[in-house]
C-alpha cells in the first residue's frame, strides 16, 4: 500500500502516546435533562486523549471540519512536539505562499495524532466523515489509509458546496469533499437486522443506515397483497464462501451464481424461505437473474443506498450555513464558512442510530450539535453529542448557539421553536501525572480510579458502590484494587490481604509497597503494582 512521507512524520507518528491524560472540569450545565452532551473548550488533541477513558470504542459517528490549509487561514499548530527541528516550524503560523511545501508538512503533523485518537474513539461499527477541499484531500486520503486501513475506505463524497458561479477564477470551484472511512467494514451491525423481527435478509459487512426512499420507485405489478414493492439486486460486493451457492430459476431451470467478485446477500436456507414467501423474482419476465422484493411498507427498516453525490438542493450549501447561523444570532458575520445543518442531518441519518454518540473535535460554530438536536426533536431520538473547540469562541459562539437552539431563536414569523435538551460545558483540567511522572493526587480519588481502570481494562469506569472502597471492579474474571490513602503509605502484606474481598481468577492490587514474597503472590494469582507517587513526604 502506498504511504505518504513528509518532514516531521517520524516525530508525530506515535505522538498521541506522549500526549498527557488530563481531566475534564465541568463548569456548568445548561438545559433540562442529563449532562451526557458535552462541549469541551481546549486543545482538541488533549481533549481527545481525555475522552478515551470514558469513550474509547463507543463513538458511532465522527464528523470533523478541520482547517482546509488554503494558505489563507491563521491557524497555529501548538502541540509540544519534542524534536527541535519540528518545534522550530510547527509553532509558526502557516505560510500563504502556494509553493511553500512546508505548509502541507505542518498540516499533516497537526492532523496525524488527532486522527490516531479519533480512530481509537470510533466504535467497531462506526464511521468518520471529514470535510476537506483539494488543498489536502489527496494527503488526507493517504494518511487515513494508513490509520484506518485502506480496506475501510468508503468513498470521498463530492459535496456541491456552492450553487452560484465563481467568476473571479479560472474555473468556478463549486464542490468540496467529505472523506469517509469505516472503523471496520466487516463488522455486522446487528441492530439493523434486529430492528424488525420479520426482516429476512442478512447484512454482511459495514453498512450505512437507510435514508428516505423515493416512493415513486415502488409499484405493484403482480398485485402482491403486501403492497407496492421494488426489485433490488440479490448480490453484494466481495466473495463470501458461505454466501456463494447456485440458485436455480424455477421458471427456466437455469442456475445462477453471484457475479465475479460478489456474493449473494442471504444464506441458502433464508433464500428458500424468501422464495416460498414470494419475495424473490427473476426479472420482469421470470427468465432473468434472482432479485429481492423490497416493500414500501418496509422502507423505514430497509431504505435505499445513500448516493455519493451530495447536491446543494438536498444537502445545502456553505451560503445556507452562513445564513442559518446569522438567523440564530440575529447578526451577520458571526462565523466564517459554517456548514449547513442539512448536511450534518443527512450524514447522521445514514450512519447513526437514534441513541448514538456523535463527536466533532473541530466544532467551530456548533453545527453538529444543532443537527443532533434537530434530529432528536424530529424522531424522539436520544442521540448525544460531544463537541471540542480550542478557540476562545467556544463559549460565546459554539455554546451560545447550542443554548439558543435548545431554547428557540428568532422573532415573530422568523421564530424557530426550541429543540429542548441540555449540555455540560467543560474546560481541560489537571494532568493525571505531573512532570516528575508521579500521579497527580490533586485530581481526586475518583479520577485516579477512572484512569487506572481504563488503562487496565480499556472500558469506562463505573462509579457504582463496591463491597469495599479499594475495589475498582471485576473485569474478565480479574478483580482490580486501588489500595490508596491520600495521607499515608499503603502496604500490601499478609495483614492487609483482607482488602481482597471478591473471589476472582486473578487479582491486581495497586499499593505503595509490598512485603509479600513474589512466589507466594504468584501462587495465589495476585499481581502487585506500585502506585506511582512520591512517598518520601510521609
Amino acid at each position: 500500500m502506498p504511504t505518504l512521507n513528509w518532514i516531521g512524520k517520524e516525530s508525530v507518528i506515535n505522538h498521541h502516546h506522549d500526549v498527557p491524560f488530563r481531566t475534564l472540569e465541568q463548569k456548568y450545565t445548561f438545559g433540562e435533562g442529563t449532562d451526557d452532551n458535552k462541549i469541551i473548550h481546549g486543545d482538541n488533541l488533549e481533549a481527545l486523549k481525555a475522552l478515551l477513558p470514558e469513550y474509547e470504542g463507543r463513538i458511532k459517528c465522527i464528523y470533523i471540519d478541520p482547517p482546509y490549509n488554503t494558505g489563507n487561514e491563521n491557524w497555529v499548530y501548538n502541540d509540544n512536539v519534542n524534536s527541535p527541528k519540528i518545534r522550530k516550524w510547527l509553532g509558526q503560523v502557516v505560510g500563504k505562499e502556494a509553493e511553500d511545501l512546508t505548509r502541507h508538512d505542518k498540516w499533516l503533523c497537526m492532523m496525524y495524532p488527532r486522527l490516531k485518537l479519533l480512530q481509537k474513539l470510533l466504535s467497531d461499527d462506526g464511521a468518520i466523515f471529514i470535510s476537506i477541499d483539494d488543498n489536502e484531500q489527496a494527503n488526507l486520503k493517504l494518511i487515513c489509509d494508513e490509520i484506518f486501513g485502506a480496506g475501510n475506505f468508503i468513498t470521498s463524497i463530492p459535496w456541491q458546496s456552492r450553487a452560484s458561479l465563481q467568476n473571479d477564477t479560472d474555473l468556478s470551484i463549486n464542490h468540496e469533499y467529505i472523506v469517509c472511512f469505516a472503523k471496520s467494514r466487516r463488522k455486522v451491525d446487528r441492530r439493523l437486522k434486529e430492528s424488525n423481527a420479520e426482516r429476512w435478509f442478512e447484512i454482511n459487512e459495514f453498512a450505512f443506515y437507510p435514508i428516505r426512499i423515493d416512493n415513486g420507485k415502488f409499484s405493484n405489478p403482480d398485485n402482491d397483497p403486501r403492497g407496492p414493492w421494488k426489485a433490488d439486486p440479490m448480490d453484494a460486493p466481495h466473495i463470501r464462501p458461505n454466501l456463494t451457492y447456485p440458485i436455480t430459476n424455477p421458471n427456466t431451470g437455469e442456475q445462477h451464481l453471484p457475479p465475479s467478485g460478489r456474493h449473494w446477500r442471504i444464506l441458502p436456507e433464508k433464500f428458500a424461505s424468501a422464495l416460498a414467501d414470494g419475495r424473490i423474482i427473476f426479472g420482469k419476465n421470470g427468465k432473468g437473474r434472482p432479485q429481492m422484493k423490497v416493500f414500501l411498507s418496509e422502507k423505514q427498516d430497509y431504505g435505499s443506498v445513500p448516493n455519493s453525490w451530495f447536491t446543494a438542493e438536498k444537502y445545502g450549501t456553505a451560503t445556507m450555513g452562513t445564513k442559518e447561523l446569522e438567523k440564530v444570532f440575529s447578526e451577520k458575520y458571526v462565523f466564517e464558512t459554517p456548514k449547513p445543518t442539512t448536511l450534518l442531518e443527512n450524514l447522521l441519518s445514514i450512519t447513526a442510530t437514534a441513541d448514538s454518540i456523535i463527536l466533532d473535535s473541530f466544532a467551530g460554530s456548533g453545527t453538529t450539535a444543532h443537527a443532533v438536536l434537530n434530529l432528536n426533536k424530529q424522531d424522539g431520538g436520544n442521540r448525544k453529542f460531544i463537541l471540542v473547540e480550542m478557540e476562545d469562541y467556544a463559549e460565546n459562539i459554539t455554546a451560545e448557539r447550542v443554548r439558543r437552539v435548545i431554547n428557540g431563536y428568532g422573532e415573530d414569523k422568523n421564530a424557530v421553536e426550541g429543540t429542548g435538551g441540555s449540555f455540560s460545558f467543560y474546560e481541560l483540567g489537571e494532568p493525571v501525572f505531573n512532570e516528575d511522572g508521579y500521579m497527580n493526587e490533586k485530581i481526586g480519588r475518583e479520577k485516579l480510579c477512572e484512569y487506572i481502570w481504563y488503562t487496565e481494562t480499556r472500558t469506562p469506569y463505573a462509579t457504582a458502590i463496591q463491597p469495599n472502597k479499594y475495589l475498582l471492579g471485576i473485569h474478565q474474571d480479574t478483580s482490580y484494587y486501588f489500595y490508596y490513602e491520600p495521607e499515608k503509605i499503603t502496604t500490601l502484606s499478609h495483614d492487609t490481604l483482607n482488602i481482597i474481598s471478591e473471589k476472582a481468577e486473578t487479582y491486581v492490587v495497586y499499593a505503595d509497597q509490598c512485603v509479600i514474597d513474589k512466589e507466594w503472590l504468584s501462587a495465589h494469582n495476585i499481581i502487585f503494582k506500585k502506585i506511582p507517587r512520591d512517598i518520601s513526604r510521609f
